[in-house]
């Protein structure tokens, strides 16, 4: 009986250090991963999952700052609610993760709209909806809505409790399966004192000439949450037929972006209409711009419209692409291979070079009464210029500066849980020496 009570205890030590290695593994990752496929988007470790309502007033309230999970049906219109102050901004986004295999058509997509307590829609210039369009491929979708307070506001001003509303269109041919969702809530204060009310009117708009060079490999993320860091220059990666990648570039106030992707050959034969799409989204993932490029089996290159340099009183612009220059910190290039390549030209890895520009010298930052939250997201440091030096890929944590709250914890669990696994060995040996003497 003394026999087998020690055995129970040194089993019962080594497993639980092994239950705490495996809560320390990173959130998020699916059957899929652990089969040695990425799954199509990686969601934010530790989101909350949250449900979406019916009904406004029942919706559950969203934190600035963290990230959530849910889901939504066929056709389905979801509330999620917001605490707002009088001088706050608030941006909203959502993204749609159709399942692997799901049938979408040109029309299906995502629509986002702000509300006032009394059900009125926030207007600030954001158009709120995304569409898979013409490739046809499912991919993650982000559409976004936005509150905007502060001198020009003319919607929304007051304070209270206000709702997100999401809805999903789908054409008669789509796969009616559900889609998962990421939402994020990002709040910006206000100016301290007087702030410009019009965008600025001249700019370099001419078309920029894309960084040439010798590529260096670097591999994109699968979601926002772990996009790879890139500066100026010539990146490589290798994309399959239905795969997005995500990337990320610090872009600074007074700065200017740049991009264009390009597609290498294959063999095949056939053309494909719409095939590659660069999109480029800025710090609280609303789109920017997008691009993209036919397929023939030759290599093809698409590119960004010329972008302002990131300025505060770009919001102020009609031009969606100008008013989405609107703070400096991450922006995102999301890049997607159409699924119907693999028809033609088969599944890949087909190579992919990103050709990135930064031009201009990063200028003073607006004068902002109080902070962002998260902290730091409209800002670039030291470290997210390292990071986009090195590579460094987004931790799923947060905005601020460099990315790294999740990475930090993730390093403090594993060296708590390695400890643990350590002292359990150690006790376990121990019993083990004391029952031999015996």
């Amino acid at each position: 009986m003394e026999r087998r009570t020690r055995r129970w205890r040194g089993r019962a030590v080594l497993a639980g250090a092994a239950a705490l290695l495996s809560v320390a593994a990173p959130a998020g990752q699916g059957r899929a991963t652990a089969a040695g496929t990425p799954p199509p988007y990686r969601f934010a470790a530790g989101a909350e999952r949250v449900e979406g309502a019916a009904r406004a007033s029942d919706a559950v309230r969203l934190a600035p700052g963290t990230k959530y999970r849910s889901t939504i049906r066929d056709d389905g219109k979801l509330h999620y609610g917001l605490r707002l102050d009088e001088t706050s901004s608030a941006y909203v986004s959502v993204t749609a993760v159709p399942g692997p295999g799901t049938k979408v058509v040109y029309s299906d997509g995502l629509k986002v709209s702000l509300r006032d307590p009394d059900g009125r829609r926030c207007f600030s210039g954001d158009a709120g909806a995304a569409r898979f369009g013409p490739t046809g491929s499912p991919r993650p979708l982000t559409a976004w809505a936005s509150r905007r307070a502060g001198p020009g506001a003319y919607t929304c001003k007051g304070a209270g409790t206000y709702s997100v509303l999401v809805e999903r269109t789908s054409g008669s041919e789509s796969s009616p399966d559900d889609w998962d969702l990421e939402l994020q809530y990002i709040s910006e204060p206000a100016p301290d004192g007087a702030a410009a009310t019009t965008a600025p009117e001249v700019w370099d708009s001419a078309s920029p000439l894309a960084p040439e060079g010798p590529a260096r490999t670097r591999a994109g993320g699968t979601s926002f949450n772990e996009a790879r860091s890139l500066g100026q220059g010539v990146w490589r990666d290798g994309i399959r037929a239905g795969q997005t990648l995500f990337y990320r570039v610090p872009v600074d106030w007074g700065q200017q972006l740049d991009a264009a992707a390009e597609l290498g050959p294959a063999s095949g034969d056939g053309f494909l209409g719409n095939a590659l799409v660069l999109s480029l989204h800025n710090p609280v993932r609303a789109l920017v711009d997008d691009a993209d490029t036919g397929y023939d089996g030759r290599r093809q290159r698409t590119a960004l419209e010329p972008l302002p340099p990131v300025a505060y009183e770009n919001r102020y612009a009609v031009d969606d692409q100008v008013g989405g220059m609107r703070f400096a910190g991450w922006y995102y290039l999301v890049v997607h291979l159409a699924a119907g390549t693999a028809d033609k030209f088969g599944d890949g890895p087909f190579e992919l070079t990103l050709h990135v520009g930064v031009r201009g010298e990063a200028g003073e930052a607006p004068a902002y009464g109080g902070a962002a939250v998260p902290r730091g997201v409209f800002e670039v440091g030291a470290g997210d210029r390292s990071a986009a030096v090195s590579g460094g890929a987004a931790t799923g944590g947060g905005g601020g500066p460099g990315g790294n709250t999740a990475m930090k914890a993730l390093a403090a669990g594993g060296i708590g849980a390695g400890c643990v696994l350590v002292l359990g060995l150690a006790v376990w040996t121990a019993v083990a020496r004391r029952r031999a003497v015996r």
